[in-house]
Formats: C-alpha cells, sequence, structure tokens
C-alpha cells in the first residue's frame, strides 16, 4: 500500500480541513496518509512514496533550510524547482516577461531605490512572505511611513516589492482559481486583505474572510496561462499537481496577485468533488 506524506509544520494557526478531506479520499483509494513536520529531524522521510506539500505554512521563517529539504527528497509535489522559484515574489517579472498580466510591481532592496507607483495608495510587502503577513498599505501622502516599514523589513534582510493598490478589491474582492493537475476545480473570492484593523496581525497569517466564487472565463484564461508560463520557466512538461492563482480585478482586467505553488490553502470543503480530484491526481503519481 502506498504511503503519502502531507507535510506540515510545528505549530499550526489553525485547524486546516484540507488534508482530513484529502486524508479520507486517498484512504477510499487505498492510500495511507501521515502528517509529518517539515523540519522534524526524526522524520525519515524515504519511507514515503510521495511528500506532498501541505500546510509547512512557517517556512518564511526558516526558507534556506526550507528550501534544503525539499531539495532533499526524492518524490515531492509540487516539485523542488517550482518551489525554489515560487518562494520570492520575483516571480511576478517573471511572469509579466511572458504576457501574463500581473500587478504592476517594483522590486527594491535598498531606500535609494524606493519608487512610489502612481496611485492613491500603494502596498510595500516582503518579497519572501505568506499569508500577507509584513504586506501594508499606504496613502500617497505616507511616504515617509512606507519608507519606514521598508527600512525594517531591509533591516531583517528581505527584499521588498512596491505595487499600487487595486482600489477594485475593496468592491469586487480578490478571486482564487484552484487548479488539481491541470484541471480547474473551483474558485474562492476573498475580502480585501489589507483593511487591517479589524484583522488579526498575528501567528503565521492573516485572518481572511472567505466564500465560494464562480470565476470569470477571463479569470479562468489567466489562471491558466499563468500556469503554462509557470511550467515553462522552471521546465516541467507535466501540470502541477496542485495551484492556486489570485487574482485582482484591474482596468485591464484579471491580474495575477500570487501565485501560490508552495503551500496554498485549497479550500477543498467548497466544492464537493475537489478532495477526490486531487486524490486521484496523487494516485496517479504513486502507481
Amino acid at each position: 500500500m502506498a504511503l503519502v506524506g502531507l507535510a506540515t509544520c510545528r505549530e499550526l494557526p489553525v485547524d486546516s480541513n484540507d488534508n482530513e478531506l484529502l486524508t479520507t479520499a486517498l484512504a477510499a483509494r487505498g492510500i495511507d496518509t501521515a502528517e509529518p513536520i517539515w523540519n522534524d529531524d526524526k522524520v525519515d522521510w524515504s519511507r514515503f512514496d510521495l511528500v506532498v506539500i501541505r500546510t509547512t505554512w512557517d517556512y518564511t521563517h526558516h526558507l534556506a533550510d526550507f528550501l534544503a529539504w525539499v531539495h532533499s527528497l526524492t518524490s515531492v509535489a509540487n516539485p523542488a524547482s517550482v518551489v525554489a522559484w515560487n518562494t520570492d515574489k520575483h516571480y511576478l517579472a517573471n511572469l509579466a516577461e511572458r504576457g501574463v498580466g500581473v500587478v504592476p510591481t517594483t522590486f527594491v532592496n535598498s531606500l535609494a531605490e524606493f519608487e512610489v507607483p502612481e496611485a492613491e495608495r500603494f502596498v510595500v510587502k516582503p518579497t519572501v512572505g505568506a499569508g500577507s503577513m509584513g504586506a501594508e498599505r499606504f496613502e500617497f501622502t505616507q511616504i515617509t511611513e512606507a519608507k519606514r516599514h521598508a527600512e525594517s523589513l531591509f533591516s531583517q534582510g528581505r527584499d521588498v516589492m512596491i505595487q499600487p493598490y487595486l482600489e477594485r478589491v475593496d468592491s469586487v474582492g480578490e478571486t482564487g482559481i484552484i487548479v488539481l493537475d491541470g484541471v480547474i476545480s473551483h474558485a474562492i473570492e476573498k475580502g480585501p486583505m489589507l483593511s487591517v484593523s479589524e484583522l488579526d496581525r498575528t501567528g503565521l497569517f492573516r485572518q481572511e474572510s472567505i466564500q465560494p466564487r464562480a470565476a470569470s472565463q477571463l479569470e479562468c484564461d489567466v489562471a491558466l496561462a499563468a500556469l503554462r508560463a509557470a511550467c515553462e520557466i522552471t521546465g516541467l512538461s507535466e501540470p502541477l499537481l496542485y495551484a492556486r492563482v489570485d487574482l485582482l480585478p484591474s482596468d485591464e482586467g484579471p491580474v495575477v496577485i500570487e501565485l501560490e505553488l508552495t503551500e496554498p490553502s485549497l479550500f477543498l470543503s467548497f466544492s464537493p468533488q475537489s478532495a477526490d480530484l486531487f486524490a486521484e491526481a496523487i494516485a496517479r503519481r504513486v502507481e
């Protein structure tokens, strides 16, 4: 019987029912599972037929160790080359070079390079981060405060990215499209993440307002184009096991704000068939 490791972290900030639903679906297909902690030295990773990176949500605090661990695995999804590329948001520039619509982004590693976009409001955040932690929104008049936040990130050894705040998200929300083995499964709507006064700013991520959403055809097209580009960039010929493409509305149409290929929440409970689709894709990889 095949054994699949659903890699997690030591202290999950919340319970995730993605793994519970996936474990049940895999058991129905005769596949055993375990949930090992990615940086637990006692784990024998060689006993797993496949390691699926799932809730390793503390990796941003230990990025070098995390990438070394991923590269050490014999069989891992998503592949190590994808994870190494995807854990730094400089990937947005790679996508843009291939014609994928992304939120306009300036990358800086010093205050001398700090440049404010032409927008009513803008966002400053680290290039390595998860769950919107470290991201702050500023009015165009708050350049001093924005530079102070950037300086704080630089002092932690982090590169910084600056983006215009796309105002339509306040009324329309953000769309997350979940793709399993190259096939769109379902979509979710995320409320604005940077109206932070009422949001939890502790732990590994900010609390989110999530509900199901029917993605438009244009959103689906952009999501699939982003994934095709990701596979080309990382040299893959097969579809990724899992992905979530987060999109914002803009005057030019939907644009990618994040391409989640490492440890995304997939919100399997929002779509009855999604756990089975995910389990089938895993089963094909351990046959």
